[in-house]
């Protein structure tokens, strides 16, 4: 361990570090250990990376996280060796660490649980120090003082049934861009990540339970229009080869994959916001497939495609509506 703080860019390659980060001092261990162990013809993607890649796409992700409750899912020796998701912060956070204790409906263990709100880029190298891999959040934010806002997001999780794709989701959320276009909605879209898409919108709305019933709505008429191409139940026995069009996403208890959090899977694949026209050019799977390196290199190039989510026009959701209009569902 050396004795004097250095840069978090200067961690891969290294076992331990001390780092010194927006005025908090960090201890970062097992850094050369390999979480990512199929990466093209090297050694692996190594923990060491893993902070350096929040590192640099900080300035992105962190308006994303802001203020809003985190899940992690965390695999301390690497994707291939299990994983769980670690939503009580307050076992093991840092007295400085922003921490919101928040009721657990439906929990056995506890009444409230003390959650870390990433506010910083010092939060986000804590975070990823204990190989939170996948940074999970709810489409609302708390308040000032720690309460629970109504949604300010709205998101429709896209995925596939094999042996459908992200090429057959990629055709669905078009047909949402147009639906939500009707109901005075923009949206902008982005890969999960893994194999599916997820398309959001900003919205205002005075009831929690608001955003879930109006993608519920949207979600069942497309599914009775596209039978043969998109369901609305989570049943796995009715997706094979279709799209499953989750609302549920919207439900308060409930959380997604936050823009620019890297995935469990093989390679460290993104949750990449991605432009329509990309959706639009997509024609087989790896299309829409972004690494970390690759993401980095968007960020540079086109800035965040998700700002608009927080500085653009926000719709009022006033529960379900109908749907139809001039639209056609699917391809």
């Amino acid at each position: 361990m050396p004795h004097a703080p250095t840069r978090v860019a200067d961690v891969v390659g290294r076992d331990r570090a001390v780092v010194q980060v927006d005025g908090r001092r960090l201890r970062l261990s097992n850094l050369g250990k390999v979480i990512y162990p199929a990466v093209g013809s090297t050694k692996g993607f190594t923990k060491g990376e893993v902070i350096n890649y929040y590192t640099r796409i900080a300035p992105a992700i962190l308006p994303h996280l802001a203020d809003r409750p985190l899940t992690l899912r965390r695999y301390p020796d690497g994707v291939g060796a299990g994983s769980f998701y670690d939503k009580n912060a307050a076992r093991h956070a840092p007295d400085w660490l922003r921490v919101v204790r928040l009721p657990t409906p439906g929990s056995t263990t506890h009444e409230e649980i003390g959650y870390a709100v990433i506010d910083g880029l010092a939060a986000l190298v804590w975070a990823a120090n204990l190989a939170g891999l996948e940074l999970h959040v709810p489409q609302w934010v708390v308040g000032a003082g720690g309460k629970p806002q109504t949604p300010d997001l709205l998101v429709f999780d896209l995925d596939p049934g094999p042996p459908a794709t992200v090429v057959e989701c990629a055709r669905v959320a078009e047909t949402i861009r147009e639906l939500l276009a009707q109901d005075g909605m923009e949206c902008s879209v982005k890969t999960s990540g893994s194999r599916g898409l997820q398309v959001y919108a900003a919205v205002r709305t005075t009831d929690p339970t608001d955003t879930s019933a109006y993608a519920r709505r949207l979600a069942e008429w497309l599914a009775a229009q596209r039978g043969d191409a998109v369901v609305s139940r989570m049943a796995k026995a009715v997706r094979s080869g279709k799209v499953f069009v989750d609302w549920s996403q919207n439900n308060p208890a409930k959380t997604t994959i936050a823009p620019y959090s890297l995935r469990g899977a093989q390679q460290p694949t993104v949750s990449t916001p991605v432009t329509w026209q990309e959706v639009a050019e997509c024609s087989k799977p790896t299309d829409l497939l972004f690494t970390a390196d690759v993401v980095l290199r968007r960020v540079q190039r086109h800035g965040d495609l998700f700002a608009d989510l927080y500085t653009g026009p926000r719709s009022v959701i006033r529960g379900p509506r109908r749907h139809g209009g001039n639209v056609t569902p699917g391809p």
